[in-house]
């Protein structure tokens, strides 16, 4: 007998009028994570760990903003009507791929201001922001978000889910596809691939490890954008994030291409500035 279960609490805390949400604290987590494995492999990469805690510092609350006001931008008629929702997050909402383009132009001038390689940086960072990711999605799964189209329980029942996922996709009185854990599957898996063989030698050149992070997001996440239905437009019919994805994989394998013909430094080289450290 299958046990009904009703959908989870997005509220973790309730103190008072202050609530603390699922969707924030399965965030933070991923943050801390990759902030965690950033800073380990920076130490083995000649770059101070001060740097990275700097990045961090700098890009969060700019790619938050980013996030938010791609999001808003594509939502613009509702949040027009509804100005007081703009600030809002916590109730879901931020887009990943402002989060990156606002985070990668903090990166790009702390490189510079610094003398430090940002394809170097890139490449420590990346991976952690790819399992950064993974868990963030489990924060839209806690909001009911994130999800495709219409299937059936015995669809979610085949593909062996847990009771307590498929009740969470149980959205409006239909079972949904949870897009959301096909996205976080996907990075988990490149996750653990390039964390797997980004120390062999020479094999990835300075900006590789990067742009692999890129290729590998943007192939994954244009399918599983295709079968989402709150997707951002911007055009009927077109998907904002699935253009952005064939723009993205392009100019990475363009740019791999490009630099593996020059002379670039191996990653394993490290930082060759360690004066900037």
């Amino acid at each position: 007998m299958t046990m009904i279960m009703g959908a989870l609490n997005p509220i973790a805390i309730q103190l008072g009028g202050l609530a603390i949400h699922w969707y924030g604290v399965i965030i933070a987590s991923g943050v801390l994570l990759a902030v965690y494995l950033a800073t380990k492999e920076a130490s083995r990469r000649q770059v101070n760990e001060d740097h990275i805690m700097n990045l961090i510092l700098w890009s969060l609350p700019f790619a938050l903003i980013g996030a938010r006001l791609y999001y808003v931008a594509f939502k613009w008629p509702y949040y027009a009507a509804h100005p007081s929702e703009i600030i809002a997050i916590w109730h879901g909402g931020i887009a990943i791929y402002g989060a990156l383009i606002a985070a990668s132009i903090v990166f790009i001038i702390y490189a510079r201001v610094q003398w430090l390689s940002i394809w170097l940086v890139m490449d420590i960072v990346a991976p952690t922001v790819m399992i950064a990711q993974a868990i963030g999605r489990w924060g839209n799964f806690m909001n009911q978000e994130a999800y495709g189209a219409v299937t059936s329980l015995a669809f979610l029942k085949g593909i062996h889910l847990p009771g307590w996922v498929i009740q969470q996709m149980l959205i409006n009185g239909s079972y949904r596809q949870p897009t959301f854990l096909y996205e976080s599957a996907w990075n988990v898996a490149g996750f653990i691939l390039i964390m797997t063989v980004r120390h062999h030698e020479h094999w990835f050149k300075q900006g590789e490890i990067f742009l692999s992070y890129v290729m590998w997001y943007s192939f994954g996440r244009f399918f599983v954008e295709g079968m989402r239905t709150d997707s951002l437009y911007a055009l009927p019919g077109l998907r904002v994030s699935q253009v952005v994805s064939i723009i993205l994989f392009v100019a990475a394998l363009g740019t791999w291409i490009y630099r593996r013909r020059q002379s670039v430094p191996w990653y394993l080289e490290g930082n060759l500035m360690k004066y900037a450290n």
